[in-house]
C-alpha cells in the first residue's frame, strides 16, 4: 500500500499542516525539511500530482506551442527554457503545430484542457485569436520571436530589423550593391522585420531595392534550394546574397553547390543562426547568430514570475524584451572594391 502524509507524520513527529506545506511548495524550517525528505525517501512516498492539482488549482506544467520541432532555433530555445522550468518544479508539454494555424489552434485548446499553468507560443501567423481562452482565463501567455499587434502579453523578441540591416550593410561596405535576399513568409512578423532591415540598409546607402532580388521561402531547406536557384537564374549580375533563416541557409548552400557556384569567388554569402553549420562549410560562412540560450532564459523567468505571482496584468505591466544578434565573420564574403 502506498505511503501517505500521515505515515510521514508518524515517522517524523511533525504536523500534517507542516508536511502538506512542504509537499505543496511552501516554506518550512530547514530541520523539518530534512526530516520530511528523509521520511519520503525511507517510505518511498510519491506525491499524487492529480490530487495536489485539484487542491492547489495548479498542475505545475507549462504548455509550449512551436511551428516546427525540427527547427534548430526552436529546439535551442526549448532546451534552455526547460532546464530552468524543471529546476523550479515545472514540467513542459511541447506541441509541434507543423506551421499550420488550425493545428496551432487545436494544440492551444488541448493545453487549455490540460489546465497548464501558463503557455509559451511562437505564433504561426499574425492573428492571436487562438490564445483567447488563456487570456480570458488570466492564464500567463508569453510569445517568442514574433509579435502580434493587438495582443497584450509578454514578449521575448530578437531585434530582427537590426540583424538584417547590419548583415546587408557589411556587404555594402565591401562593395556589393546587387545583393539578393532569401526571406521568410510575408505574413510572419520576423520575416517582415528582416526584410525591412534589408531594404533600409540598401536605401541608406543610396541603393534602390530591387524586388527581383528578393525571394520568399517557407523556412525549410527545400525552399532555400529553390530560392537560390531562382535568384541565380534571374540575376546573373548578383554578387552577394543574404539568407534570413538557418534551414534556408542550409538549402541555399546546397543549391549553390549543385549549381557549381563557388562561395565567395562567384557569390558572397551571409546566412543565419548556426555557428556549427557555418564552421562545417568550406569556406566558413559569415552568419547572423541569435542568442537562443538568453531567449530561453528570459522566457522562463517571465513565465515563472507570472505563474508564481498570479494577478491581473494591464498593458503597462507586460514586458517586451528585445535581444540583439551578432554578426560572426567567416570567409564567405569577398571584397570587390
Amino acid at each position: 500500500m502506498a505511503a501517505t502524509i500521515k505515515d510521514i507524520a508518524r515517522l517524523t513527529g511533525l504536523g500534517l499542516a507542516t508536511i502538506s506545506s512542504y509537499i505543496n511548495g511552501g516554506n518550512v524550517r530547514k530541520e523539518n525539511k530534512e526530516k520530511i525528505e528523509a521520511a519520503i525517501k525511507e517510505l518511498n512516498f510519491e506525491v499524487n500530482e492529480v490530487a495536489r492539482g485539484l487542491k492547489t488549482k495548479r498542475t505545475k506544467t507549462v504548455g509550449v506551442v512551436i511551428p516546427e520541432l525540427n527547427n534548430k532555433f526552436c529546439t535551442d530555445i526549448i532546451t534552455a527554457m526547460e532546464d530552468i522550468l524543471r529546476n523550479h518544479g515545472y514540467a513542459t508539454i511541447v506541441c509541434d503545430c507543423r506551421t499550420d494555424r488550425e493545428l496551432e489552434k487545436r494544440a492551444v485548446e488541448f493545453l487549455y484542457r490540460k489546465r497548464v499553468d501558463g503557455i509559451i507560443n511562437m505564433p504561426v501567423g499574425c492573428d492571436g485569436s487562438h490564445l483567447d481562452c488563456f487570456r480570458k482565463a488570466n492564464i500567463p501567455v508569453v510569445l517568442i520571436d514574433r509579435k502580434i499587434n493587438g495582443i497584450d502579453c509578454d514578449y521575448v523578441l530578437v531585434d530582427n530589423l537590426a540583424a538584417a540591416k547590419n548583415a546587408v550593410m557589411s556587404l555594402i561596405g565591401v562593395g556589393h550593391s546587387r545583393i539578393g535576399m532569401i526571406g521568410g513568409p510575408t505574413d510572419i512578423y520576423t520575416a517582415q522585420e528582416r526584410l525591412l532591415g534589408y531594404k533600409l540598409a540598401l536605401m541608406e546607402a543610396g541603393i534602390v531595392p530591387d524586388e527581383g532580388l528578393i525571394e520568399h521561402g517557407d523556412y525549410t531547406i527545400n525552399s532555400g534550394v529553390h530560392c537560390i536557384e531562382r535568384l541565380i537564374k534571374n540575376n546573373p549580375d548578383m554578387t552577394a546574397v543574404f539568407v534570413a533563416n538557418y534551414e534556408m541557409t542550409m538549402g541555399a548552400v546546397i543549391g549553390l553547390n549543385e549549381l557549381g557556384v563557388r562561395i565567395p569567388d562567384d557569390i558572397s554569402f551571409i546566412g543565419f543562426d548556426s555557428e556549427e553549420f557555418a564552421r562545417a562549410c568550406r569556406p566558413k560562412l559569415t552568419i547572423v547568430t541569435q542568442p537562443t540560450a538568453e531567449i530561453g532564459k528570459k522566457v522562463a523567468e517571465i513565465i515563472l514570475q507570472r505563474m508564481e505571482k498570479p494577478q491581473a496584468a494591464g498593458p503597462a505591466d507586460f514586458k517586451l524584451i528585445k535581444l540583439q544578434t551578432k554578426l560572426v565573420e567567416g570567409s564567405s564574403v569577398k571584397r570587390i572594391i
